[in-house]
C-alpha cells in the first residue's frame, strides 16, 4: 500500500521539510501554484531504497540525503522536466510517451512511434525559453525512415499552452542518421543565451570505429549550437553568428564543440557553463566542462588516459576531463543539474550526478572538482531533473520510479 505525505503550503523550514525552496522571484501566489503542481510525496515505497557508503565513498565527504518517491509505473524514463510557471512534471519513457505529474493527477500528454532498440528511443525534452508565449518545447528521439535509424530533433506545441491538455506535432528541426543503435545520446537544454544545444554520440558501435568524434563534418560525437527562432530559406533555424566553426570550409557550422563520446546528459551551471557527463568506454567515467570550440578528447582520451594510441597520446589542443572515475564506483555516469534549492543547502551549486550501474550518487564542486557521496542505492539512475524551485529530482530506470532528494 502507498501512502501520501500532506503537502505544506507554507515557507521556511516547513517548506524545506519537503523538499521545497523559496525563490525572492516568485511571489507568494506564484510558489502556491508552483507547490499545488509539483507530483505529491509518498511516505513509502515498496522494497528497500536504503542508501549506504561503500568502497572509496568511504573514504570521501558524505551527506545523508533521502530519496522520497513522487511518482511510479513510469517506463523506462529517460528525461525528467518541469513545466515553466506551472511546475507539472513531465517524464519521458522510451518508448515514446511523454507523461506528466501534477499533484495527484497523471496522464499521457503525446505517445509516439519510436524505435527503442538498445540505446534508442524518446530521449530528451526541452520547453523554449518563451514557453509562456509560444507554447514551444523540443524532444529528441529516434524513428526508422526509409529502412534507417534516424535520430529526430522536434517541435511540439502543447495545446492552450497546458502540457496536461496533450501535444501537437509540428515542424523537424534537425535530423541525424545513427549507424548503429547505441551513443545516440538524446539531450536537449536551452542556454542562457536562448539558443537549443544538442548533445549527440559517436554513433556507436565501440571505440568509435567511424571515427566520428574527431571528425567536425559530421554532428556525431559533437555538441551542436542553433537558433530555432529564426528559420532560413533551407534551415530549420539559423546558426548563430559566434559559433565557432561557422567560418571553416567543411566543418559542421552547427558545431559547439566535438571529441564527445556519449553525452547522455548535460546541463547549464549556475554561471552559465556547460557541464557534461560523457559515459566512457573500457576504464573511466567523466565530467567535463564545454567550452566553445573545445576537442574533449575521444576517442584519443578517455577521460584523462590515452585510449588510441594506447600511450604517448598527444595532449596539445584537447580539453581535459574536470573529473573522472574508474569501474571501482561504476561503469556508466548519468549527468546532472547544479542544485539550487533549501532543502539541502550542503549542496549548494554543486553539480549532481550519479552512476546507472552501480546506483551511486555524488555531487562535485565545479571549481575545486571536490565531491561528496551521496550514497549507493539499490536504482538505475538514468536521468535527473530539477524543479522550478530548484529541488533535484532522480530516475530509476527499473522500477520506473522518480525520487525527489530530500535530507536524510
Amino acid at each position: 500500500m502507498k501512502y501520501r505525505t500532506k503537502l505544506i503550503l507554507a515557507t521556511g523550514c516547513a517548506a524545506a521539510s519537503v523538499g521545497l525552496a523559496v525563490f525572492s522571484y516568485y511571489s507568494e501566489s506564484a510558489r502556491r501554484t508552483l507547490i499545488e503542481n509539483l507530483p505529491m510525496a509518498y511516505e513509502a515505497v515498496a522494497g528497500p531504497m536504503a542508501g549506504s557508503f561503500t568502497g572509496l565513498d568511504r573514504d570521501r565527504k558524505q551527506l545523508d540525503i533521502t530519496l522520497l518517491p513522487v511518482a511510479f509505473g513510469v517506463l523506462q524514463p529517460t528525461d525528467i522536466q518541469f513545466e515553466p510557471e506551472t511546475g507539472v512534471m513531465v517524464v519521458l519513457e522510451k518508448k515514446g510517451k511523454l507523461r506528466w505529474f501534477r499533484g495527484e493527477q497523471e496522464g499521457t500528454a503525446i505517445e509516439l512511434p519510436v524505435r527503442f532498440a538498445s540505446e534508442e528511443g524518446l530521449l530528451g525534452l526541452a520547453f523554449h525559453p518563451d514557453y509562456a508565449d509560444n507554447h514551444l518545447f523540443y524532444m529528441n528521439l529516434v524513428i526508422e525512415e526509409d529502412g534507417r535509424d534516424v535520430s529526430v530533433v522536434e517541435e511540439f506545441t502543447a495545446v492552450d499552452g497546458d502540457i496536461t491538455k496533450g501535444a501537437l506535432r509540428g515542424r523537424r528541426i534537425l535530423q541525424q542518421i545513427q549507424p548503429y543503435q547505441n551513443h545516440d545520446a538524446g539531450q536537449l537544454q536551452f542556454g542562457p543565451d536562448g539558443y537549443l544545444y544538442i548533445g549527440w554520440g559517436d554513433g556507436g558501435y565501440r571505440a568509435d570505429p567511424h571515427d566520428n568524434s574527431q571528425d567536425p563534418r559530421t554532428f556525431l560525437g559533437s555538441m551542436l549550437r542553433i537558433d530555432v527562432d529564426t528559420p532560413t530559406e533551407d534551415r530549420a533555424y539559423t546558426i548563430p553568428a559566434d559559433n565557432p566553426f561557422i567560418d571553416h570550409e567543411t566543418w559542421k557550422p552547427e558545431t559547439w564543440a566535438y571529441g564527445l563520446r556519449n553525452p547522455w546528459r548535460y546541463s547549464f551551471h549556475t554561471d552559465g557553463r556547460l557541464v557534461v557527463a560523457d559515459v566512457g568506454q573500457d576504464k573511466y567515467e567523466e565530467v567535463s566542462i564545454i567550452p566553445a570550440g573545445g576537442n574533449m578528447g575521444w576517442k584519443v582520451w578517455e577521460a584523462a588516459h590515452c585510449f588510441s594510441p594506447k600511450e604517448d597520446c598527444p595532449s596539445e589542443g584537447f580539453v581535459r576531463a574536470l573529473y573522472e572515475y574508474g569501474r571501482d564506483d561504476g561503469n556508466s555516469i548519468t549527468g546532472g543539474y547544479t542544485y539550487t534549492g533549501e532543502a539541502l543547502k550542503e549542496l549548494n551549486d554543486l553539480w549532481i550526478f550519479g552512476d546507472f550501474v552501480t546506483g551511486r550518487l555524488w555531487a562535485i564542486d565545479l571549481d575545486t572538482a571536490e565531491v561528496t557521496s551521496l550514497g549507493k542505492w539499490p536504482m538505475l539512475p538514468s536521468t535527473f531533473g530539477r524543479d522550478p524551485l530548484g529541488e533535484i529530482y532522480v530516475a530509476d530506470f527499473g522500477r520506473g520510479t522518480i525520487f525527489r532528494l530530500v535530507p536524510g
